[in-house]
């Protein structure tokens, strides 16, 4: 069952010829075929103006067994997927391409992504109703009204712009670099300081020490026989410090320069451009 879906009244135009930006070439196309039906699921969809509208979810087949249908995940609502006709779209590059911009796809009637429910003929009423008339009816008529060609979607590819409809849009991006520059002078310079320091030395000195011995048998010949003295001297010594200084090298110092790096942040405000887009049917919006 599906739901939602906007009156679009004469949008059978803009179904079957290719939108502005385009032009006729089959070259890069690939027009979708039975064969397609399993691998569709989960392929980005674009529109003709080259947005992008969302990825394939389901894939409904004609009686025939040709994929006709194709419903979009868009991201706007939930479980429910947006349909769009497969008669006009191809592959390229990898991507679905179909006749229609995001807002028109947004817009159709919708089915539940999360139910198997096979789509009934009311259902696809509502399609036509909001996509227009049958591929042959639709083409038939805007043949008529229009005098074109014949081609149709499947044989478009994209063309780029000209310098006359092209917008270049530009960023400042933040460049940064080094430079050297002075940042100071070392020096090195030797300059002498006193300082008091003391030690601990041995130091000896003569001392007179009294000795009384009595006059015995042994000693009698030593002390008798000698002159008869009245003063003896004996000369005392003592030992002095003395205090001498000699220079001894301790230390080599010299300067070594280093290179270091280290990580610092830097920043800036920069310049951004940002393009405003007004399309026909389609709100202005910012194209990010």
């Amino acid at each position: 069952m599906l739901t939602g879906g906007k009156s679009q009244g004469d949008f059978g135009k803009r179904w079957v010829f290719p939108a502005r930006g385009y032009r006729a070439s089959g070259e890069g196309c690939e027009m979708i075929n039975s064969q397609d039906i399993a691998t569709l699921a989960g392929h980005e969809v674009y529109g003709s103006n080259g947005d992008k509208i969302g990825t394939v979810g389901h894939v409904f087949g004609d009686p025939s067994g040709a994929p006709a249908w194709a419903s979009v995940k868009t991201g706007m609502f939930g479980a429910k997927e947006s349909m769009v006709p497969l008669a006009d779209a191809d592959m390229r590059k990898g991507r679905l391409v179909v006749p229609f911009n995001k807002s028109q796809v947004k817009d159709a009637p919708r089915v539940d992504g999360s139910s198997d429910e096979p789509l009934v003929a009311s259902d696809f009423d509502q399609l036509y109703d909001y996509y227009g008339p049958r591929r042959g009816e639709s083409v038939q008529s805007t043949q008529t009204t229009t005098g074109a060609s014949g081609y149709t979607a499947a044989d478009v590819i994209e063309e780029h712009g000209t310098a006359d409809d092209v917008l270049t849009r530009s960023e400042e991006r933040l460049m940064v670099g080094t430079e050297r520059e002075r940042i100071g002078v070392a020096h090195l310079r030797k300059y002498v300081v006193m300082e008091e320091q003391s030690t601990t030395v041995p130091i000896s000195h003569d001392e007179v020490r009294l000795v009384r011995e009595p006059i015995t048998d042994p000693n009698w010949a030593t002390t008798h026989g000698g002159a008869d003295l009245t003063d003896i001297e004996v000369e005392l010594f003592a030992e002095r410090p003395v205090l001498n200084k000699e220079s001894v090298p301790v230390e080599v110092v010299r300067m070594v320069k280093e290179t270091v790096t280290e990580q610092q942040t830097v920043r800036g405000e920069v310049r951004k451009e940002h393009i405003e887009a007004t399309l026909p049917n389609e709100e202005k919006r910012d194209l990010d």
